[in-house]
């Protein structure tokens, strides 16, 4: 798995943060890690981006952007309105394709949702997915709702002959009710796919240290990690 692309289910569903506990899991297995961000939008030339982000809090990456536009919005919009140039998918997967000469392992972070437009003619994440023959993970809300979009994204995925590597839930509630729960369950079942890992609410708020030594323990062993999903589930029910 050189080429790891993660999506979420939306916006604001912990996928940076997932992505930042890959990234440490996989250094702390020895692994060698890129990080490329196809397109950064919502912050200007001097700010942090989301791949600073993941490089702060997992440690030594090579963080990577192709593009920034200023506003918050869907790249494609975000580049029109700007009068920038766009995002090609070809180009997101020329340069994951290079950093993965170059390292064990490369996460390519999508903006959105899997679907979301990186230009006019309607390129996507999917798209350079499907040019890079890489495996997807799909990072997930916890709660009520959640159950409808991540089936409706792993239906596409499989539609397109993308591998579902799995989901992960991207913030796990410190009390969780009773959807959150059931969701543990039923989220396999709707994706097809199974459940990799659950980062708790707030993970990206603990110091860089901190977060590198737990990160492991909230993702599966195809993640480099230790979580055991049965015992999870288990606690769930109980």
């Amino acid at each position: 798995m050189p080429v790891l692309v993660i999506t979420g289910t939306g916006t604001e569903v912990g996928k940076t943060v997932t992505t930042a506990a890959v990234a440490a899991a996989a250094l702390a297995a020895g692994r060698s890690v890129a990080v490329l961000k196809a397109a950064q939008t919502g912050v200007g030339p001097d700010e942090r981006g989301d791949a600073d982000e993941v490089a702060r809090l997992a440690g030594t990456v090579t963080a990577a952007e192709l593009a920034r536009y200023p506003e918050p919005l869907a790249p494609g919009t975000a580049a029109r309105r700007a009068g920038m140039v766009p995002v090609r998918p070809h180009e997101v997967a020329d340069r994951a394709a290079k950093l993965a000469t170059e390292h064990d392992l490369v996460l390519v972070e999508g903006a959105g949702g899997l679907l979301v437009r990186f230009d006019a003619e309607g390129g996507t994440l999917a798209d350079a997915a499907r040019l890079l023959n890489a495996p997807v993970l799909v990072v997930v809300a916890a709660g009520l709702g959640t159950l409808n979009t991540t089936e409706l994204t792993a239906r596409e995925l499989r539609r397109r002959e993308l591998e579902l590597a799995g989901v992960v839930i991207g913030s796990w509630p410190a009390s969780p009710d009773l959807a959150s729960r059931c969701n543990v369950t039923d989220l396999p079942d709707v994706a097809g796919a199974p459940l990799l890992g659950a980062l708790p609410a707030g993970a990206g708020s603990l110091t860089p240290a901190a977060f590198r030594t737990a990160a492991p323990t909230w993702l599966a062993p195809r993640l480099d990690g230790t979580w055991d999903a049965p015992a999870f589930h288990r606690r769930m029910a109980g």
